[in-house]
Protein backbone atom coordinates (compact mmCIF):
# COMPACT_ATOMS: atom_id res chain seq x y z
CA UNK A 1 0.00 0.00 0.00
CA UNK A 2 1.13 3.37 -0.79
CA UNK A 3 1.01 6.68 1.01
CA UNK A 4 -1.63 7.55 -1.72
CA UNK A 5 -4.08 4.82 -0.83
CA UNK A 6 -3.03 4.73 2.62
CA UNK A 7 -4.53 8.61 2.62
CA UNK A 8 -7.50 7.77 0.41
CA UNK A 9 -7.72 4.74 3.26
CA UNK A 10 -8.14 7.72 5.59
CA UNK A 11 -10.51 9.28 3.92
CA UNK A 12 -12.67 6.21 3.95
CA UNK A 13 -12.30 5.38 7.84
CA UNK A 14 -13.66 9.13 8.33
CA UNK A 15 -16.74 9.05 5.81
CA UNK A 16 -18.15 5.71 6.87
CA UNK A 17 -21.68 5.24 8.42
CA UNK A 18 -20.75 3.82 12.76
CA UNK A 19 -21.11 0.45 12.92
CA UNK A 20 -21.47 -1.83 15.34
CA UNK A 21 -18.00 -1.99 17.66
CA UNK A 22 -16.68 -3.48 20.76
CA UNK A 23 -18.75 -1.51 23.43
CA UNK A 24 -21.45 -1.69 21.20
CA UNK A 25 -22.08 -5.15 20.40
CA UNK A 26 -21.70 -5.41 24.05
CA UNK A 27 -24.13 -3.20 25.29
CA UNK A 28 -26.72 -3.89 22.59
CA UNK A 29 -26.16 -7.99 23.83
CA UNK A 30 -26.38 -7.19 27.44
CA UNK A 31 -30.09 -8.86 28.01
CA UNK A 32 -28.96 -11.95 26.23
CA UNK A 33 -26.52 -14.77 26.26
CA UNK A 34 -23.87 -13.43 22.98
CA UNK A 35 -20.01 -15.13 22.44
CA UNK A 36 -19.96 -12.51 19.99
CA UNK A 37 -20.59 -9.39 23.43
CA UNK A 38 -18.07 -11.95 25.69
CA UNK A 39 -15.62 -11.69 23.80
CA UNK A 40 -16.11 -8.72 22.71
CA UNK A 41 -16.17 -7.14 26.02
CA UNK A 42 -13.07 -9.29 27.12
CA UNK A 43 -11.49 -7.27 24.38
CA UNK A 44 -11.84 -3.74 25.65
CA UNK A 45 -11.17 -5.00 29.40
CA UNK A 46 -7.48 -6.44 27.93
CA UNK A 47 -7.24 -3.07 26.00
CA UNK A 48 -7.48 -0.55 28.96
CA UNK A 49 -6.64 -1.92 32.13
CA UNK A 50 -3.71 0.32 32.31
CA UNK A 51 -6.06 3.33 33.32
CA UNK A 52 -7.98 1.61 35.73
CA UNK A 53 -4.90 0.16 37.72
CA UNK A 54 -3.38 3.80 37.75
CA UNK A 55 -6.65 4.91 38.96
CA UNK A 56 -6.60 2.51 42.36
CA UNK A 57 -2.94 3.01 42.38
CA UNK A 58 -4.06 7.16 42.77
CA UNK A 59 -6.20 6.11 45.48
CA UNK A 60 -3.02 4.98 47.30
CA UNK A 61 -3.52 1.51 47.16
CA UNK A 62 0.13 -0.33 47.30
CA UNK A 63 1.42 -1.94 44.19
CA UNK A 64 -0.15 -5.79 45.52
CA UNK A 65 -3.43 -4.66 46.87
CA UNK A 66 -3.70 -2.55 43.52
CA UNK A 67 -2.88 -5.53 41.03
CA UNK A 68 -5.35 -7.59 42.99
CA UNK A 69 -8.19 -5.32 43.12
CA UNK A 70 -7.67 -4.76 39.48
CA UNK A 71 -7.75 -8.63 38.90
CA UNK A 72 -10.68 -9.40 41.08
CA UNK A 73 -12.77 -6.32 39.19
CA UNK A 74 -12.25 -7.53 35.65
CA UNK A 75 -13.02 -11.22 36.82
CA UNK A 76 -15.94 -10.34 38.58
CA UNK A 77 -17.15 -8.23 35.46
CA UNK A 78 -16.41 -11.05 32.93
CA UNK A 79 -18.27 -13.14 35.12
CA UNK A 80 -21.36 -11.67 36.16
CA UNK A 81 -21.64 -9.49 33.00
CA UNK A 82 -22.69 -6.78 35.35
CA UNK A 83 -22.81 -4.22 32.12
CA UNK A 84 -26.27 -5.29 31.72
CA UNK A 85 -27.24 -2.52 33.67
CA UNK A 86 -25.11 0.08 31.78
CA UNK A 87 -27.62 3.39 31.68
CA UNK A 88 -27.80 3.68 27.39
CA UNK A 89 -28.46 7.21 28.34
CA UNK A 90 -24.48 7.61 29.04
CA UNK A 91 -23.18 4.46 27.28
CA UNK A 92 -19.24 5.24 26.90
CA UNK A 93 -16.92 2.31 28.11
CA UNK A 94 -14.66 4.79 29.34
CA UNK A 95 -17.78 6.56 32.07
CA UNK A 96 -19.38 2.76 32.88
CA UNK A 97 -15.71 1.38 33.74
CA UNK A 98 -14.92 3.96 35.90
CA UNK A 99 -18.10 4.32 37.60
CA UNK A 100 -18.23 0.41 37.89
CA UNK A 101 -14.82 0.15 39.54
CA UNK A 102 -15.47 3.23 41.55
CA UNK A 103 -18.78 1.29 42.98
CA UNK A 104 -16.66 -1.97 43.27
CA UNK A 105 -13.82 -0.21 45.26
CA UNK A 106 -16.88 0.69 47.97
CA UNK A 107 -18.41 -1.88 48.02
CA UNK A 108 -15.97 -4.84 47.94
CA UNK A 109 -13.01 -3.81 49.41
CA UNK A 110 -12.96 -5.90 52.52
CA UNK A 111 -14.03 -8.87 51.01
CA UNK A 112 -11.31 -8.40 47.89
CA UNK A 113 -8.66 -7.63 50.34
CA UNK A 114 -8.95 -11.20 52.22
CA UNK A 115 -8.48 -13.06 49.29
CA UNK A 116 -5.33 -14.94 48.64
CA UNK A 117 -3.66 -13.52 46.13
CA UNK A 118 -3.26 -15.81 42.87
CA UNK A 119 -6.61 -17.60 44.62
CA UNK A 120 -9.34 -15.96 42.11
CA UNK A 121 -11.07 -16.99 39.20
CA UNK A 122 -8.65 -14.93 36.25
CA UNK A 123 -9.62 -13.89 32.52
CA UNK A 124 -6.39 -12.84 31.81
CA UNK A 125 -3.22 -12.48 33.81
CA UNK A 126 -1.85 -8.58 35.25
CA UNK A 127 1.48 -10.32 35.92
CA UNK A 128 2.67 -10.35 32.40
CA UNK A 129 1.28 -7.00 31.32
CA UNK A 130 3.87 -5.84 33.87
CA UNK A 131 1.25 -3.25 35.86
CA UNK A 132 3.62 -1.42 38.16
CA UNK A 133 6.49 -1.13 35.71
CA UNK A 134 3.87 1.45 33.31
CA UNK A 135 2.30 2.83 35.89
CA UNK A 136 6.06 4.16 37.18
CA UNK A 137 5.97 5.42 33.73
CA UNK A 138 3.36 7.95 34.81
CA UNK A 139 4.93 11.39 35.46
CA UNK A 140 4.54 12.60 39.27
CA UNK A 141 1.86 15.28 39.43
CA UNK A 142 -1.04 16.01 42.09
CA UNK A 143 -3.66 15.30 39.70
CA UNK A 144 -6.84 13.82 41.09
CA UNK A 145 -7.11 9.74 40.63
CA UNK A 146 -10.16 10.89 38.15
CA UNK A 147 -7.91 13.02 36.23
CA UNK A 148 -5.29 11.02 36.31
CA UNK A 149 -7.87 7.79 34.83
CA UNK A 150 -8.62 10.45 32.11
CA UNK A 151 -5.35 11.32 30.98
CA UNK A 152 -4.05 7.52 31.02
CA UNK A 153 -7.37 6.45 29.12
CA UNK A 154 -6.84 8.84 26.35
CA UNK A 155 -2.80 8.24 26.08
CA UNK A 156 -3.98 4.52 25.65
CA UNK A 157 -6.11 5.65 23.03
CA UNK A 158 -3.04 7.56 21.16
CA UNK A 159 -0.97 4.14 21.68
CA UNK A 160 -3.41 2.28 20.39
CA UNK A 161 -3.82 4.23 17.20
CA UNK A 162 0.11 4.64 16.61
CA UNK A 163 0.50 0.78 17.27
CA UNK A 164 -2.20 0.15 14.61
CA UNK A 165 -0.62 2.56 12.26
CA UNK A 166 2.68 1.10 12.38
CA UNK A 167 1.48 -2.04 11.45
CA UNK A 168 0.05 -0.56 8.13
CA UNK A 169 3.04 1.10 7.34
CA UNK A 170 4.83 -3.01 8.54
CA UNK A 171 2.30 -4.29 6.42
CA UNK A 172 3.00 -2.31 3.05
CA UNK A 173 6.88 -2.76 3.16
CA UNK A 174 7.28 0.66 4.75
CA UNK A 175 8.34 0.60 8.55
CA UNK A 176 11.42 2.66 7.58
CA UNK A 177 9.42 4.91 6.53
CA UNK A 178 6.55 5.37 9.29
CA UNK A 179 10.17 5.85 11.79
CA UNK A 180 11.17 8.41 9.86
CA UNK A 181 8.37 10.29 9.65
CA UNK A 182 6.77 9.28 12.99
CA UNK A 183 8.36 12.51 14.73
CA UNK A 184 6.40 14.70 12.41
CA UNK A 185 3.35 13.84 13.94
CA UNK A 186 3.35 15.48 16.92
CA UNK A 187 5.63 18.34 15.49
CA UNK A 188 6.01 20.98 12.99
CA UNK A 189 8.98 20.91 10.35
CA UNK A 190 10.76 24.28 11.03
CA UNK A 191 12.37 25.44 7.70
CA UNK A 192 14.43 22.88 5.97
CA UNK A 193 13.19 20.03 8.66
CA UNK A 194 12.32 17.90 6.25
CA UNK A 195 15.50 18.05 4.46
CA UNK A 196 17.33 15.04 6.46
CA UNK A 197 14.78 12.37 5.79
CA UNK A 198 14.16 13.39 2.49
CA UNK A 199 17.85 12.48 2.01
CA UNK A 200 17.60 9.30 4.15
CA UNK A 201 14.41 8.41 1.40
CA UNK A 202 16.33 9.51 -1.55
CA UNK A 203 13.05 11.98 -2.58
CA UNK A 204 12.24 15.79 -2.20
CA UNK A 205 11.19 17.81 0.78
CA UNK A 206 7.90 18.21 -0.76
CA UNK A 207 7.22 14.88 -1.18
CA UNK A 208 8.44 14.56 2.34
CA UNK A 209 5.25 17.08 3.39
CA UNK A 210 2.97 15.46 1.42
CA UNK A 211 3.51 12.34 3.07
CA UNK A 212 3.54 13.78 5.90
CA UNK A 213 0.17 15.21 5.87
CA UNK A 214 -1.08 12.07 4.80
CA UNK A 215 0.81 10.23 7.52
CA UNK A 216 -0.95 12.62 9.80
CA UNK A 217 -4.65 12.16 8.09
CA UNK A 218 -4.18 8.81 8.75
CA UNK A 219 -3.33 9.26 12.39
CA UNK A 220 -6.47 11.07 13.07
CA UNK A 221 -8.75 8.45 11.42
CA UNK A 222 -7.28 5.57 13.55
CA UNK A 223 -7.66 7.33 16.73
CA UNK A 224 -11.03 8.03 15.85
CA UNK A 225 -11.62 4.19 15.06
CA UNK A 226 -10.01 3.60 18.65
CA UNK A 227 -12.39 5.95 20.60
CA UNK A 228 -15.28 4.65 18.11
CA UNK A 229 -14.70 0.61 20.05
CA UNK A 230 -15.26 2.46 23.61
CA UNK A 231 -18.70 4.18 22.51
CA UNK A 232 -22.41 3.43 21.06
CA UNK A 233 -22.83 5.80 18.72
CA UNK A 234 -21.29 8.79 16.53
CA UNK A 235 -22.80 11.75 18.72
CA UNK A 236 -20.76 9.80 21.64
CA UNK A 237 -17.76 9.19 19.35
CA UNK A 238 -17.57 12.98 18.79
CA UNK A 239 -18.34 14.33 22.34
CA UNK A 240 -15.37 11.68 23.26
CA UNK A 241 -13.33 13.59 20.99
CA UNK A 242 -13.82 16.79 22.50
CA UNK A 243 -13.77 15.70 26.03
CA UNK A 244 -10.39 13.85 26.01
CA UNK A 245 -8.21 16.10 23.17
CA UNK A 246 -10.31 19.62 23.38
Amino acid sequence: MTFSEMNDEAGRDLARPFTPTHWSVVHSAAQTSSPQADAALETLCRTYWLPLYAYVRRQGHRPHDAQDLTQEFFARLLKNKSFAGADRQKGKFRSYLLGALQHFLADEWDKARAEKRGGRCETFSLDALEPEARYALEPSTDLTPDKVFDRRWAATLLELALRRLREEFTAAGQARHFDLLKPFLTSDAGPGGYDEVAAQLATSPATVAVAVHRLRQRYRAAVRAEIAHTVNSPDELEEELRGLFG
